[in-house]
């Protein structure tokens, strides 16, 4: 553990790593912060070790957007990552591929910070003087830059999982469990042209709700991950949700348009993570019909696989 007293080891210049780390969808509907699947679209960054300085190469989604030096997310993950365990660089560069649609809730920022602690735990196996980052320690790491793990934690771990937080002493530990999705589901996207804050649209969140909303969220949250790991039939079902996405409606009437008029279809559409993009999960591939809809509500659909977890190489 890093203490004010820590002395930095420094590692060597030209060591080098690749990472690839997926996109992600929180809440599923009635899981908010707790429930999150990771998704096939992929983010990739080249990092090496240099005699000094901080470079940063950016191509694809938001390249002119993101800061090219020491406050990139990723270059700030990365140094974070070895300040864990102990370690500095004289230098690093960044090169980074990004193709995960940015403030699109798509888990964009979750996925940045995983791929750079990744990064850190490829340099730190690749100079032989420290162990990898174990995947808990990058769920808690990762999740820190967001203050929620459902999205780091997906994107770390894969498939779908259950996550959870624990605070005491004024120190939050989070937690997450993968679970086994069901071979049958499969995923579509329906991503839009505009962008959305999370900081804006919880903000629009209430402090209480009603207990029976409560209750009907607690057994659809439950209801999730049988339908997710055993019983697709329940999707649609257990996807239901009165805890964020009727508050947000208003932030983004587009988005809740388009997934009451999917459900009403049978599909089991919701909000992905803070929106504005749509996500359906279903036993099988999204009609053309269905597709065609988010069409005419302005929004791109894509079929995604349901994704691994961050790959080291």
């Amino acid at each position: 553990m890093v203490t004010p007293d820590t002395i930095y080891r420094q590692l060597p210049e030209g060591l080098s790593v690749r990472v690839r780390v997926p996109a992600s969808s929180a809440n599923l509907g009635p899981g908010f912060d707790c429930l999150g699947i990771a998704l096939g679209i992929h983010d990739e960054i080249d990092v090496a070790t240099t005699a000094g300085g901080i470079t940063v190469d950016v191509t694809g989604e938001a390249a002119t957007d993101v800061p090219l030096d020491a406050n990139h997310l990723v270059v700030r993950a990365v140094l974070g990552g070895l300040a864990h365990a102990g370690f500095s660089v004289a230098g690093l560069h960044l090169s980074a591929t990004n193709v995960i649609p940015h403030s699109r809730g798509l888990g964009s920022s979750a996925a940045a910070a995983v791929s750079g602690l990744a990064a850190a735990s490829g340099l730190l196996a690749a100079s032989g003087l420290a162990d990898r980052l174990t995947a808990d320690e990058m769920v808690q790491l990762s999740s820190e830059f967001e203050g929620h793990p459902d999205n780091a934690a997906a994107s770390v771990l894969g498939s779908a999982v259950v996550t959870w937080t624990e605070s005491s002493d004024g120190l939050n530990r989070y937690h997450a469990r993968r679970l086994r999705v069901h071979p049958d589901i499969c995923a579509t996207v329906f991503v839009p042209e505009t962008e959305s804050s999370t900081a804006v649209t919880r903000g629009l969140l209430p402090d209480a709700v009603p207990r029976v909303d409560a209750v009907a969220n607690l057994s659809r949250s439950a209801l999730a991950v049988v339908a997710l790991t055993s019983d697709p039939s329940c999707l649609l079902a257990a996807t239901e949700d009165r805890l964020h996405q009727p508050y947000r409606a208003e932030a983004m009437r587009p988005t809740a348009d388009l997934v009451a008029a999917l459900r009403a279809r049978g599909h089991a559409a919701t909000v992905s993570g803070a929106g504005p993009s749509v996500l359906v999960l279903g036993s099988g591939p999204l009609p053309a019909d269905a597709r065609s809809l988010g069409v005419e509500f302005g929004f791109t659909p894509k079929s995604v696989e349901i994704a691994g977890g961050v790959e080291i190489a």
